[in-house]
């Protein structure tokens, strides 16, 4: 089978590697799908630049999320057969003509779903799912701030909470962002790169804070997010893409450093929350919790109540310009490679 190894941190256009290896092996509750596409996210970035430590050593093969058809099945299989179409979370292995899937996380579509639709549930929308459902516990009302809200996973959050009717500000870098988010319905649009986020939410809600803060920035976003909690909130992060901004060891001791220094009794006295989510870690100690959200979203799908956005459709022999655009941040929704 063809599989597109990472050889090389740094440019995508110098990174990758497509090989001839052979068709893997599957175990005990595990099954073999041959890949009709997959998709890229941030961390596939993170990875490449040699920043994502939970990543593979070189040659490495990533990828987090695929849609494709069942080949093989392993024993104990017993929600997928040979033949489904489904779409399935992979513990990397993903830029693979075959990959292979723990079978909770490989579930059934349609065949009418697109691929690009199938691969943002596998991930990006469970991540969604477990944040806003499982960690952060979203109720109707509430206020609602996403960062990096026009991306993948932030197109997931804004759908999940207006279904919930929060009152959502989302943040973002451009004015077609701008315009992308309020097609979406977010109600308070934020261009970071031309105000403070943090100061214009202050003036928009004029008194109180904020309940719940989805952050994959990090940095100096998640010091100046916590001030904006009311009693009750939480801010979850679950990811660092601030640290891409630099390339020096001084650069990302700046970025650690702005996270600030926090005490368990400033959640006490406050009455506000801290949690980190990493779903590469779920998906390795709590996989079902991980099943229980990706059958939740292909049900929502499903009967129309969200609708991922496929921001890109490239070809394998494209991968580099995928990685490229999505790192640029112009990209919106989801980036899905075929095939």
């Amino acid at each position: 089978m063809k599989a597109v190894y990472l050889v090389k941190y740094g440019k995508s256009n110098t990174a990758f590697e497509i090989r001839e290896v052979e068709i893997p092996e599957i175990s005990n509750g595990q099954v073999l799908i041959k890949v009709e596409a997959f998709g890229i996210n941030f961390a596939d970035v993170m990875a490449r630049l040699g920043l994502y430590k939970g990543a593979p050593p070189l040659p490495a093969l990533l990828g987090y999320e695929v849609v494709g058809r069942i080949e093989k099945c392993g024993d104990n299989v017993k929600n997928v057969q040979v033949g489904d179409r489904v779409s399935a979370i992979t513990h990397f292995g993903g830029y693979a003509e075959y990959a292979i899937a723990q079978n909770e996380v490989a579930n059934q579509i349609p065949e009418s779903m697109s691929a690009g639709t199938a691969v943002a549930l596998a991930t990006q929308y469970t991540t969604a799912y477990f944040l806003s459902h499982d960690m952060a516990n979203i109720q109707e009302g509430d206020k609602v701030l996403v960062h990096a809200a026009a991306g993948g996973v932030g197109t997931a959050l804004v759908q999940l909470a207006l279904h919930k009717k929060c009152l959502v500000f989302g943040t973002c870098s451009s004015s077609d962002k701008i315009e992308y988010l309020r097609s979406c319905g977010v109600q308070h649009p934020i261009n970071y790169t031309k105000k403070d986020f943090a100061s214009e939410i202050k003036s928009i809600l004029e008194k109180g804070g904020l309940d719940v803060i989805f952050d994959p920035v990090g940095g100096l976003s998640v010091r100046k997010g916590y001030k904006l909690l009311a009693a009750g909130g939480r801010l979850l992060t679950y990811g660092v893409s601030s640290m891409n901004k630099t390339k020096s060891i001084f650069g990302k001791i700046r970025v650690l450093a702005q996270f600030g220094i926090y005490h368990p009794l400033q959640f006490l006295s406050n009455s506000r929350g801290m949690i980190g989510v990493n779903m590469l870690k779920m998906g390795e100690e709590n996989p079902m919790k991980v099943a229980r959200a990706m059958k939740a979203v292909i049900k929502l799908a499903e009967e129309g109540i969200i609708q991922p956005f496929v921001g890109g459709e490239y070809g394998v022999a494209q991968l580099a310009e995928a990685h490229e655009f999505l790192e640029s941040r112009k990209s919106k929704g989801k980036i899905v490679v075929k095939w």
